[in-house]
């Protein structure tokens, strides 16, 4: 009988859903939060924080079961984890893995952190909208108000 590895990462395998890799580390509360996962007591999530990575270091791996990731929800993970890859898994196989890919105009996910900006008026309902300015590490600028939201703010928003 072979002798087990100790230092292998042993992560049950999902028959059908969406793999979330190399998260940046400490980040995948994040996206469970902004998802809104898990959404019920029979969703199952597997979240493994701050593994080993060989490519990047140290990362997060989210397992999210029957449930692929719609456009909006992609887009709010490359906000969060831009070198996130996402992996769809049918049968216990991988059909489907890309990586993230922030686009370049973002609808209604951020806020804009100028007070003064018209998406902020409460009595006028415009929809916020963003030019992504850069996509590693992520900026974006207010379609109104010009007003440039670098990475931490971002961030801040998903806490």
């Amino acid at each position: 009988m072979a002798k087990k590895d100790k230092s292998e990462l042993k992560i049950k395998a999902i028959e059908n859903g969406t793999v979330i890799d190399h998260i940046t580390a400490t980040k995948s509360l994040h996206i469970l939060k902004v998802l809104g996962l898990p959404d019920c007591k029979t969703q199952n999530v597997t979240v493994a924080m701050n593994v080993s990575s060989s490519e990047i270091g140290r990362k997060d791996i989210l397992k999210i079961e029957n449930r692929e990731l719609d456009h909006r929800e992609l887009n709010q993970v490359a906000l969060i984890a831009p070198q996130a890859t996402i992996n769809i898994i049918r049968n216990f196989e991988p059909v489907k893995k890309d990586k993230i890919r922030l686009p370049d105009k973002i609808t209604s996910i951020l806020k804009c952190t100028n007070p003064k900006c018209i998406t902020n008026y409460e009595n006028e309902p415009i929809t916020p909208k963003f030019n992504v300015i850069e996509k590693y590490p992520p900026v974006v600028r207010c379609h109104y108000c010009e007003k440039l939201i670098k990475t931490e703010e971002i961030e801040k928003q998903f806490e």
